[in-house]
């Protein structure tokens, strides 16, 4: 009994295992979580692994036999990714963008997918499947080369803001693409185009219906369950809101992954955003991981191994036609040759979403199975080629980029998403509230977070940047953009609270400065030994404020008062041992013992 229970949980361990141990490895050598899940894929499927059993049985405990048994997660894993997708296309950064967004992006999407389905028509596939696959394979990966460019801290630059707006633009063309998949498969009896038309008025009615009810409904329950203050029952709501609009869609015959796309494209504007973001990114990145695992064990290594040329020269040849469309579109749209370079270099490659689109049509019935692999074998060694693609072409980017510098007078802009705050607060009381007013009147930008539903409340109809969230969530402060802001101010009157945000921040950025409100002399040593850079001890500062008013009154000029205060100030400052972080943590311990009674 307890072997057979073992057995029922045998591919989840082998899921963790890999996601725990495998994947680490593997990034250490520079390939990216989403190559490294394919890869043990790869290894663990009935290809090598599954094959070998027969001789050594023993590997059968390590070799993943039932794939559906995860498949249903893996799925979820593609709908916690479009959710996020969803909330992430706000309009504000639409419109920053849409010149790249929807004319650079549109048109790449368009040039290739005419391209690729003639093509496909050419070779022999029906005129159905044909368009299934220029729709499959005129896609990119979003995954990978954000994740690339992000992880090299180049998303400001002129090609990663290129690459970006393009992949977006992708994005958005993946949910009419699957409509598209759903109303294709569709019988249709007597004109086509009629039956085509029928079916795309049922689905906007279906989708307006979702977003009527989801937005009646969605925001007054995620403000019901932040007001009982409880992570885990936010946590719940935040999942059911994902995977519940799906069912919903799914009952209304469209595909989940179109139903977590319209939840996150209506929480996207909400306080709640950040938080939520924070909440499904580490469920999407496990449950994608299965997803790409799935991959990797349905990839027929024997239709390589029987037709190698085939496979890798349509590969080559699709990569080569769709980075010369990026080239040229960029080009026209006058982005600099080095970056038109990296950007074609990059999203020549196929992405994840092909395997959706793909496996969405053959579950349809728009293609076999067998007639689909060898274009998903294409697919997977074009993932596989972008890392070695983006290490090929860095040194040509390096030389064209230098070339371009030294015979041009004008600094490479900086570009950004304009998505990141200059100044991160945390805490929107009385002082968070005033010092984002000072922030606005020296036009700084700033995002807030508080976990007070009523703080949160009153700011967004002040139109404040303010988000629902525990600012003490590693996670959180990461989406809310920690990595690239100028300072953090930590103004809660908590003082273990604040005490854990100056640690945290501090341990994943520790070049920000942090300005934190201090209780009192103590609070603030205590801070100091965390890694604060300013620490403003409330109970010294209305003491200095009451005697400056005091001197004042009783007749001392008031530059003699001023320069008496400023003086107490700095002389508390060297006291708290502000200059230097190490010195400031060993006063401060000295401080205490020598403040505390005697035996304590």
């Amino acid at each position: 009994m307890v072997a057979e229970s073992v057995t029922h949980f045998k591919d989840a361990l082998i899921v963790l295992g890999a996601a725990g141990v495998a994947i680490p490895l593997l990034k250490r050598v520079g390939i990216s979580n989403i190559l490294g899940f394919m890869l043990v894929g790869v290894l663990l499927g009935p290809n090598i692994l599954g094959k070998l059993v027969a001789y050594v049985p023993a590997l059968s405990n390590l070799a993943i036999v039932d794939p559906a048994a995860i498949a249903t997660l893996a799925e979820l894993g593609v709908v916690f990714l479009l959710f996020l997708i969803g909330l992430e296309l706000s309009p504000e950064r639409l419109l920053i963008m849409k010149r790249l967004v929807f004319g650079l992006g549109g048109l790449q999407v368009l040039f290739s997918l005419v391209a690729i389905t003639l093509t496909a028509l050419f070779i022999g596939f029906e005129q159905r499947a044909a368009l299934v696959v220029g729709m499959a394979l005129s896609l990119s990966s979003t995954a990978i080369v954000v994740q690339m460019f992000a992880g090299e801290k180049r998303l400001g630059t002129q090609a990663g803001r290129t690459s970006f707006a393009i992949l977006l633009f992708q994005d958005l063309a993946i949910i009419p693409m699957l409509m598209l998949v759903d109303i294709i498969s569709q019988p249709t009896t007597g004109n086509l185009a009629g039956s085509i038309a029928l079916a795309v008025a049922q689905a906007a009615a279906a989708v307006a219906a979702i977003v009527i009810v989801g937005r009646f409904a969605l925001r007054p329950i995620l403000k019901l369950v932040s007001a009982s203050d409880s992570p885990e029952l936010f946590m719940a709501a935040v999942l059911f809101i994902a995977i519940g609009t799906g069912a919903l869609a799914t009952a209304a015959g469209l595909s989940m992954s179109l139903g977590a796309f319209i939840a996150g494209l209506m929480l996207a504007e909400t306080e709640y955003r950040r938080a939520i973001e924070a909440i499904i990114e580490p469920f999407k990145g496990l449950l994608l991981g299965m997803f790409f695992l799935l991959v990797g064990i349905a990839l027929d290594l024997q239709g390589i191994v029987a037709d190698p040329w085939r496979i890798v020269g349509a590969a080559i040849i699709l990569i080569a036609a769709k980075a010369l469309i990026l080239f040229l579109l960029a080009s026209a749209f006058r982005v600099s040759r080095h970056a038109a370079v990296e950007t074609a270099s990059l999203l020549g490659p196929c992405g994840e979403f092909a395997f959706v689109i793909i496996g969405a049509a053959v579950a349809a019935g728009l293609g076999k199975q067998a007639d689909m692999a060898p274009v998903l074998l294409v697919v997977s060694l074009t993932m596989f080629a972008l890392p070695l693609l983006a290490r090929a072409t860095r040194p040509l980017v390096n030389s064209m980029r230098k070339q371009v510098l030294a015979t041009s007078t004008l600094p490479e802009p900086a570009l950004s998403h304009g998505d990141e705050p200059d100044v991160i607060i945390a805490g929107f009381g009385r002082v968070g509230s005033l010092i984002a007013s000072m922030l606005d009147e020296h036009k700084l930008s700033y995002l807030a977070i508080d976990q007070d539903m009523q703080s949160v409340s009153r700011g967004r109809k002040d139109g404040q940047n303010i988000f629902y969230g525990n600012a003490s969530d590693p996670v959180l402060l990461q989406k809310c953009g920690l990595a690239t802001a100028k300072a953090l101010a930590v103004t809660m009157d908590n003082p273990a609270m604040a005490e854990e945000i100056v640690r945290i921040a501090r341990v994943e950025n520790p070049a920000i400065k942090i300005i934190a409100r201090a209780r009192d002399e103590r609070h603030a040593m205590r801070l100091y030994i965390g890694g604060v850079t300013e620490a403003v001890p409330e109970t010294i500062e209305s003491s200095l404020q009451l005697g400056e008013a005091i001197l004042v009154e009783a007749g001392i000029p008031m530059g003699l008062a001023i320069a008496s205060v400023h003086e107490r100030r700095d002389s508390f400052r060297k006291m708290l041992g502000r200059p230097n972080r190490r010195e400031a943590a060993s006063a401060a311990r000295r401080k205490l013992r020598n403040r505390l009674p005697k035996g304590k």
